[in-house]
């Protein structure tokens, strides 16, 4: 399992579970960060053609009730469960281990790099939450959602001066929560 979309300012969080045939490696399946976006398209469709998988996707509003580790352990979690097939075991990216797992659980720091299905799980999660991000800039245009993804940098920094937050900012994180908070002069 991994997930993408800890960090972003906007958007959701998805998190993916993958459980690859024993003859599935595909040539280029890496950590999601270390591909094209054009790669972890490619891969996609093969992962989803071949293995067993869920992606479960957190919206913001959750990320902000329950903090975001608190979203991330639990997706993973539903992510187990919502397999048609329980594994035996499960490896995920990272260090922590999310509640109540169905099965055995170990954590791999940067296991996206070394694990074929961590790999595969990051390029699931990474996929479907850019496809996210990019139907979300047509929905909320002017904010370039389809650049930067709700990540922070100057470019949706300038659009949350000019427009303020809209309704996929997460309102837990700065700088959204002091715009959020700041009080309207009438």
């Amino acid at each position: 399992m991994d997930e993408a979309g800890r960090g972003p300012l906007a958007g959701p969080l998805v998190v993916a579970a993958a459980l690859l045939p024993s003859d599935f490696n595909p040539e280029g399946l890496n950590d999601s960060k270390k591909l094209t976006a054009n790669q972890r398209e490619s891969l996609y469709s093969r992962i989803t053609t071949h293995a067993l998988y869920s992606i479960i996707v957190v919206p913001p509003e959750d990320i902000d009730r329950h903090n975001i580790l608190r979203a991330t352990l639990t997706a993973m979690s539903r992510s187990l469960n919502d397999l048609t097939i329980c594994p035996e075991s499960a490896l995920i990216d990272g260090n922590q281990l999310p509640p109540n797992p169905p099965c055995p659980v170990q954590t791999l720091v940067k296991g996206d790099s070394k694990n074929a299905a961590i790999a595969a799980a990051s390029i699931l999660a990474k996929v479907t939450r850019d496809r996210l991000m990019v139907e979300a800039n047509d929905i909320y245009p002017g904010y370039g959602f389809d650049k930067h993804f709700g990540y922070y940098n100057p470019v949706h920094i300038e659009a949350l001066n000019k427009l303020g937050p809209c309704p996929i900012h997460r309102r837990s994180f700065e700088p959204i929560k002091s715009l959020v908070n700041q009080p309207q002069l009438f």
